[in-house]
């Protein structure tokens, strides 16, 4: 349904920011809405510009300009909470992951590395950045310190279940990672380690 991401993304927030140019807005965009990044680059960071791609990443980032027009606009403060990607034990890449090894599934190593937040995390960052709202908006990337390799994680969560993961594919050596440096600066690291989440 390729209608509703820009119904959510673009045309929602438009009508949310115009509704409340008073308010202290803080909203979760994504990390989708950076290219593709060597592995060993250490990620994205908030500098680096966008480069969407996908029509899912193209609407996140129409999220983006419509807080960011109203921003500028009516002076609304704003920040700007770009998420790779929140996890839970309910859903999330180490959900997946898990699920597929205990499955006996082949995990599939096309995106080889990932980012990953407890989602507990990124709610406290959240309500955390209020404060720091701004006109323009404040830009920052949400994500965990490590670069994980899905194999690892395979391999980790296959120890825990006896099985032996098993895998398709080859990893890339670029995908879509986050550089937090700027959000662990302002609000210290994760409360939640990826192996306690495994």
């Amino acid at each position: 349904d390729e209608g509703y991401p820009w119904a959510m993304n673009p045309y929602l927030p438009g009508r949310v920011a115009s509704r409340f140019p008073a308010s202290r807005i803080v909203a979760f965009s994504s990390g989708n809405v950076y290219p593709f990044l060597p592995v060993a680059s250490g990620g994205a960071t908030e500098e680096t510009p966008p480069a969407p791609i996908g029509e899912y990443a193209i609407s996140a980032l129409g999220r983006e300009r419509m807080f960011t027009h109203f921003s500028q606009a009516n002076g609304t403060p704003v920040v700007l909470l770009r998420l790779n990607y929140a996890v839970e034990l309910r859903y999330g890449v180490l959900f997946d992951i898990g699920s597929k090894v205990f499955a006996r599934e082949p995990v599939d190593l096309a995106m080889g590395n990932a980012n990953v937040i407890w989602q507990g995390d990124a709610n406290s960052v959240c309500l955390r950045s209020l404060p720091h709202a701004s006109s323009p908006p404040l830009v920052l990337n949400l994500t965990g310190p490590e670069t994980l390799s899905v194999r690892w994680v395979a391999q980790v969560f296959g120890r825990h279940f006896g099985v032996e993961p098993s895998f398709t594919g080859t990893e890339s050596p670029r995908a879509l990672l986050n550089n937090a440096a700027r959000c662990f600066e302002l609000f210290g690291y994760p409360t939640v380690s990826v192996r306690e989440l495994i």
